[in-house]
Formats: structure tokens, sequence, C-alpha cells
């Protein structure tokens, strides 16, 4: 039987930082999640801590969004490492942690074991590779990932968010930031990697970027700065 409240407190920083009653909603969430979706293990065995991490990464961005469904994701599949474009985690070309499928893996998330632990681990610094592959799922909701998903997007903030984006990275390539260079890949992935930075390190980022740390405060519904 799953000890769902024992691996939560020993493991998701973010539960342990809830009151009783929103501890209760979380584990509820996290319940809900692996009824709705299956997670298979690609060259391993999934256990209950998998199973849960994964969960956790999912509600942990629509915690302030009460009776979200993942409803474009069916399946998670976990492999043991990095794996390449060709979904083989063994040889050669091996970079991806992460990904939400397109194509004919459309409803599909892929996930490397190692890095969803070391998300969660206590020296993960900003990174939590399956928070962002879920961030990108909910960009997803609106039929493209552009770091503009509508359904967290209130217009209000789309105007001061893409205005900000281009601040932060201008200060990026100045290397006047402590947010990963990989966010300038495009905005969608500015997103997702800011979200990590919001989630795993919100007082931090509240400090050194206290207007972006607004911004995603507003996003996702959560203030998470103590």
């Amino acid at each position: 039987m799953l000890d769902l409240k024992a691996i939560l407190e020993e493991n998701v920083d973010f539960y342990q930082n809830l009151n009783d009653e929103k501890k209760g909603l979380f584990e509820h969430l996290v319940i809900q999640f692996l009824s709705e979706t299956r997670v298979e293990g690609v060259g391993l065995l999934i256990n209950d801590l998998d199973k849960v991490l994964i969960a956790s990464s999912a509600v942990i961005p629509v915690f302030g969004f009460p009776g979200w469904h993942y409803k474009n994701l069916s399946n998670v599949l976990l492999y043991p490492n990095t794996f390449n474009q060709e979904f083989q985690f063994e040889g050669g070309e091996r970079q991806i942690l992460g990904m939400v499928g397109t194509g004919y893996m459309n409803g599909q998330m892929l996930l490397s074991k190692e890095a969803l632990y070391r998300g969660f681990s206590e020296n993960n610094g900003k990174e939590n590779t399956a928070i962002h592959e879920f961030v990108h799922l909910l960009d997803k909701t609106d039929g493209a990932v552009d770091g503009f998903p509508e359904i967290l997007m209130h217009h209000k903030y789309s105007e001061p968010r893409l205005k900000m984006i281009h601040q932060e990275m201008n200060l990026i390539k100045r290397g006047k930031s402590d947010i990963d260079p990989y966010a300038l890949t495009n905005e969608a992935e500015f997103l997702a990697v800011a979200a990590e930075y919001f989630f795993e390190k919100p007082e931090q980022l509240k400090d050194k970027r206290p207007e972006l740390y607004d911004l995603l405060s507003k996003i996702f519904l959560q203030d998470l700065a103590k």
C-alpha cells in the first residue's frame, strides 16, 4: 500500500511547507493524477517513489488552480537516464532529460529517472526537470508550446510579461542574470526555466528578481516566498 504522506514528507519540500489543510489537498491531487495517468518504466521497474515524485511534479505548477486535470496527457514514460531523439536510452548521443511528446507520441511525457530524483534532492539548486516538462505541458493546453499558456495567462499580464522576458533575456546574454542560459532558447523555454527557479528557490528569485517573481506568482496563482 502506498505510504503517500511519508514519501511526501521525506522527499517533497513544496509539500512540507504547506499547512495541514493544503497538505490534504496536495495528497488528494497526487492520488487523482495517478488515477488518471499511467506511469510506465522503460528499461526499469516503477516504484512508489517514482510515482509520487512524478505526480508531485504535475501538481506543483497547478496547485493554485482548483479542479485542474491534465487532459492532454495519458501516460508518463520513465527512462533510467538520458535518452535520444529516437527515445533510445543506450548508445551515444543521449542528451535528453525530459520531453513532452508530439506527433505519434502526443499525449505522452518522457522523463529521465535520474533527473527526476535530482530535481527533488537537497542539492538540486534551481533545477527540476519534471516541473519544467509539466510547465511545457501546461503551455501546450492551448495547442502551442509558445510560452503563453492561455489557461494560466490573464490577458492583462501578457504585455508586461513579454516586456519582462525580453529584459531578462538581455540580462542573461550580458551575464547579469542567474537564470539558466537555456532560457534563451525561446519564450517557451524561458517560461519553463523561470518556473523551475520560481518553484525551487522562490525566496532567492524574489530577492534577486522581484518583478519576475511577482509576475510568476500571478501567473501560477501562488506566492511561495516566506
